[in-house]
């Protein structure tokens, strides 16, 4: 299986291989790309790559028939949106992950206690949502 690529996008698959900011599933489309376009066989390629063939000729149906962004990225898979973007998943981790502020060492509760000032001033999801509700009389 041969794969005419065009010089434009020989110079950025060659690019994207250069700079090593892409994850490897991108880079080894890539990689599988320039070596089809040299003239490689699937087989070849599958061998040099450490993948299937099924897998390299699949990557070249998709330069053939879409283009060279459809065969290096995958297209969003179906589910739920994400609630939260990257950089809001990331504050909660170091948040939850990280030393307690000013007191290093020390572990504390994430939910006021009650009867503790923070639980009378309120919770941030507003009534019914206190994690520690106030016992009946």
């Amino acid at each position: 299986m041969h794969v005419q690529l065009t010089k434009k996008d020989r110079k950025q698959i060659a690019g994207r291989l250069n700079k090593g900011w892409e994850s490897s599933r991108v880079l080894r489309r890539a990689l599988i790309l320039r070596e089809l376009g040299q003239g490689q066989t699937a087989g070849q390629v599958a061998s040099h790559v450490g993948v299937a063939s099924k897998t390299v000729r699949s990557v070249a149906r998709r330069y053939e028939e879409e283009g060279l962004e459809s065969a290096l990225f995958e297209k969003p898979r179906p589910g739920q949106r994400r609630v939260l973007d990257a950089g809001q998943s990331q504050g909660i981790i170091a948040l939850v992950c990280g030393p307690p502020p000013g007191r290093p060492g020390a572990v504390e509760c994430a939910a006021p206690r009650p009867g503790s000032r923070e639980a009378k001033v309120g919770t941030a999801g507003g009534p019914g949502n206190d994690p520690h509700p106030a016992a009946e009389s």
